[in-house]
């Protein structure tokens, strides 16, 4: 029994002694509870809606009022002026915009005239969360139109044709953007977090600091090592996970390099921003607890399993820092739309950006000595 309990003292007070371990073990529920309790459920607000009007007749305006007031009240969405269809779709595609509404031509004669006009909506099904959002609502808005308060004399019947810029998307393609980045920060975390500090903790690092390698020298040596591990781990989950969900555009030579440099570009900010979270860290349980809390921050923010646009405004600036959220948005924008390189050249410069930024400030902070 003493045996027992000397060896229950003993773990007990390498825990208390570890403040670091202590926090992140107290902040994992507390993250979990706050991250997932918002990033769940919400409805989609702010989504971005292109606007082609060439009618700009009495009954257009309608529906320019009918968007007014969506922006103003439920906010599901807000307009932006396009002066073509073919600029809109093309933004699209590309991301710049959600979804685009096209009024055609002479549509309020044929409103008048009974003629049952149609208004043309062009999503981004690729994200079927948001699509659907902005499909209600704009079947919302048709049903109005179809039927107002008061009975005009004239009797209206306006229909909505709904424009699907692609086939399908099931959800295990939608996630595989997602899986693919959480599966380079998993390597990134234990091939390169955990096996720095155990390095450390193991006195490896001792047999660095009696050679005349410089700091710096130090520095890429270990940042290299790491990012090479998680683009080999994101260049398989890519292969297998593609040919899992049914995705042929690895098979296609121009999208293959787009690919490539994304994983490149992931796997420098991901290991750059672990170096830097873990170049001061002397514990080896500290990245252990870490990984959750790190995991949950960063992941689920992201996008990676449900819409940014259905976060709040909080939730919504720590996705505007998280490297997860380009990594996943470069994906999708390859894997599921085959936008080219216009649709990820943000998101690539960011992550090369956020990386060589984060090596930049760990290496000051790495120690050349014991």
């Amino acid at each position: 029994m003493n045996r027992m309990l000397a060896i229950v003292e003993r773990e007990l007070r390498k825990f208390f002694r570890s403040p670091a371990l202590m926090l992140m073990s107290m902040m994992l529920p507390l993250v979990q509870l706050i991250i997932l309790g918002n990033a769940f459920g919400g409805k989609v607000t702010r989504a971005r809606m292109g606007v082609v009007d060439y009618d700009h007749g009495e009954e257009a305006l309608k529906i320019h009022e009918a968007f007014q007031a969506v922006a103003a009240n439920i906010r599901t969405f807000y307009t932006i002026p396009y002066q073509n269809e073919q600029q809109a779709r093309e933004d699209v595609q590309t991301g710049k915009i959600d979804a685009a509404v096209v009024i055609p031509a002479e549509y309020s004669r044929r409103v008048l005239a009974g003629e049952s006009p149609q208004i043309g909506l062009v999503v981004d099904n690729s994200d079927q969360f948001v699509s659907g959002s902005i499909e209600s609502e704009m079947q919302s808005i048709v049903d109005a139109l179809n039927a107002p308060l008061i009975q005009p004399k004239v009797v209206q019947n306006i229909s909505l044709e709904i424009v699907e810029l692609y086939p399908y998307v099931e959800y295990m393609k939608f996630l595989l953007a997602g899986s693919i980045a959480l599966a380079m920060y998993v390597s990134v975390m234990i091939g390169g977090g955990m096996l720095y500090i155990d390095d450390k903790a193991r006195g490896v690092h001792e047999g660095y600091l009696v050679t005349p390698i410089t700091k710096l020298e130090l520095v890429l040596g270990l940042n290299i090592a790491g990012a090479v591990k998680a683009v080999l781990s994101g260049i398989s989950l890519t292969v297998i996970g593609s040919l899992l969900a049914g995705l042929g555009v690895i098979f296609r030579p121009a999208a293959v390099v787009q690919l490539s440099l994304l994983i490149v570009a992931t796997s420098i900010a991901f290991n750059g921003m672990m170096f830097l979270l873990m170049v001061r860290v002397d514990d080896p349980l500290v990245p252990r607890a870490m990984f959750g809390v790190l995991n949950t921050l960063l992941f689920f923010p992201s996008g990676a399993i449900y819409p940014i646009k259905a976060f709040p405004a909080w939730l919504r600036a720590i996705a505007v820092v998280d490297p997860f959220t380009y990594a996943v948005h470069g994906m999708k924008a390859i894997l599921i739309k085959d936008g080219g390189f216009t649709a990820i050249r943000n998101d690539v410069l960011f992550l090369f950006g956020f990386g060589i930024a984060s090596l930049l400030i760990a290496t000051p902070l790495f120690r050349r000595t014991l």
